[in-house]
């Protein structure tokens, strides 16, 4: 599959591969308060929001990772970042990031369920993970109302050296009855 062209829509949103021409928006928006539960730490300079984004493109090609990024669909004002990692494997991993102002607003559940029902129509894997901190009460809930159960805790440093505590949902793929009769 060609992911340096995925584009989905919404009701509200536009989720589009990433590319270098969002790298002021990234850079600008994805802030130290913003990381506080997320692995990935703030680039100190655009160079290195340059590079992440390089990269994505690389793994993107490969077929190992799907970066996006969300846009309302109205104005294509930049909202964040999601993704699946880990596409090739039974368990791919699901993640999102908000700008402050875009915080409360379902925004994320909308990427989510949106990435997890294209997922159920592309991907070949047994259920979706979404690691979230314990302590990122309104992230948790995104992966509650879609279904997702809890699967396991545990604690990981994230490159900014906070001990993050993490909550993994998993969120399986539907079992389709094909209808096979007798």
């Amino acid at each position: 599959m060609e992911y340096l062209h995925f584009e989905i829509f919404t009701d509200r949103l536009l989720i589009k591969a990433i590319s270098l021409k969002y790298k002021e928006e990234i850079f600008r928006e994805f802030t130290p308060k913003i990381a506080t539960y997320l692995y990935a730490a703030p680039a100190k300079e655009i160079e290195g929001t340059e590079f992440f984004i390089n990269q994505s493109l690389l793994e993107m090609q490969k077929g190992e990772n799907l970066i996006v990024v969300i846009l309302k669909k109205d104005s294509q004002e930049f909202l964040g970042c999601s993704g699946i990692n880990d596409l090739q494997t039974p368990h791919p991993q699901t993640g999102i990031w908000l700008k402050k102002i875009a915080h409360g607003q379902g925004y994320g559940t909308e990427v989510i369920k949106a990435l997890k029902e294209w997922a159920e129509q592309n991907l070949d894997y047994e259920y979706l993970r979404y690691p979230v901190a314990r302590e990122n009460t309104a992230s948790r809930r995104i992966p509650e109302k879609l279904g997702g159960q809890i699967n396991r805790e545990y604690s990981y440093t994230n490159l900014s050296g906070r001990v993050l505590n993490i909550i993994e949902y998993i969120m399986p793929k539907p079992i389709i009855d094909k209808g096979v009769g007798l």
